[in-house]
């Protein structure tokens, strides 16, 4: 005799194995906020892997760079976003859609803030994020600046007057500070289902890109004004052996004062980006690199259409 034939329309009952099998979770979980707070150092910290780069300079990221948690019952797909801002360029338009986007596909929207920030500025993207239906989470960062309790309950309660269903996390990002109980209410909060990308996955970000994000912050760490902002840089060859990868980049200014400064006196200058950027590549690869570096002339290319779809801030 089949015990497991039911009436016509009904299932058999789940066996006490079954109903004590956790369910698969996986979602969405996107980090949003002004620039300079923290977003990438946060990012990193969950993912556990360095993603995105980080400097002390605003606009450090241009594009939405996703990092991928896999375990046995889980995967979150963290997404960071470039800080919001008032674009002064195309090439901003770009960036700012790039974070209003992670408003439209989260499963947990990541609010970050920090401890010395004005609670009001950009008050529209903010009020796009108080009508959210999903959970939001407000993490205001950079606790370990604070000196007393005192200052950190009057930013809490500022907070809890502008996002009154979002859930606060005071936390410090560089300090590891209150992270592993942000990462848990994540997970408590993420949604039953299938993963989205592999179990082995990372990043949906392609090699050549990290290539071009470690040689952008070397530039953003060794030049100072304008220079950083009017630079991107493209990776022209990547050629990966066993035991090596040969790269050939091309780094972008719009005007040739930009240039001269960028190379430097006899290469100097460029030789250096080029040493520190070689080095962290290695790393991040674990191959020895032998690194190209080229600069050229692409005058106003942050506001030339053409060239911010070849760049990839224009879909």
């Amino acid at each position: 005799m089949d015990t497991n034939k039911t009436s016509e329309g009904q299932l058999p009952s789940p066996t006490p194995a079954e109903e004590n099998t956790p369910a698969y979770k996986s979602g969405f979980v996107n980090i949003v906020g002004n620039p300079n707070v923290g977003k990438s150092t946060l990012m990193n910290d969950l993912v556990g892997e360095r993603i995105s780069i980080i400097t002390s300079k605003a606009q450090t990221t241009r594009h939405r760079i996703m990092g991928i948690v896999n375990a046995p019952d889980y995967q979150i797909v963290f997404s960071d976003t470039p800080g919001v801002l008032k674009p002064k360029y195309k090439m901003q338009e770009g960036m700012l859609a790039f974070s209003q986007s992670a408003l439209t596909d989260a499963d947990i929207l990541l609010y970050v803030t920090d401890v010395v920030e004005d609670p009001t500025k950009n008050e529209d993207f903010l009020a796009k994020v108080a009508k959210e239906k999903i959970p939001v989470l407000l993490v205001i960062n950079k606790i370990d600046l604070l000196k007393d309790q005192a200052a950190l309950e009057a930013i809490v309660n500022r907070w809890h007057e502008l996002l009154p269903a979002a859930e606060i996390f005071p936390t410090s990002a560089k300090e590891h500070f209150n992270v592993s109980a942000l990462m848990k209410r994540i997970l408590e909060l993420l949604p039953a289902g299938e993963p989205y990308f592999g179990k082995d996955a990372l990043t949906d970000k392609p090699a050549r890109f990290f290539v071009t994000e470690i040689i952008r912050e070397k530039i953003l760490l060794n030049y100072d004004k304008e220079v950083p902002y009017s630079t991107e840089v493209i990776v022209e060859k990547f050629e990966e052996k066993d035991n090596a990868i040969h790269i050939m980049a091309v780094i972008y200014v719009e005007r040739d004062s930009q240039k001269g400064i960028l190379i430097g006196r006899q290469g100097s200058m460029l030789k250096r980006v080029g040493t520190e950027a070689r080095k962290d590549i290695e790393k991040f690869f674990g191959k020895s690199v032998y690194l190209e570096l080229f600069v050229k002339v692409e005058p106003n290319w942050r506001n030339r259409e053409n060239k911010l779809r070849q760049f990839g801030y224009i879909e």
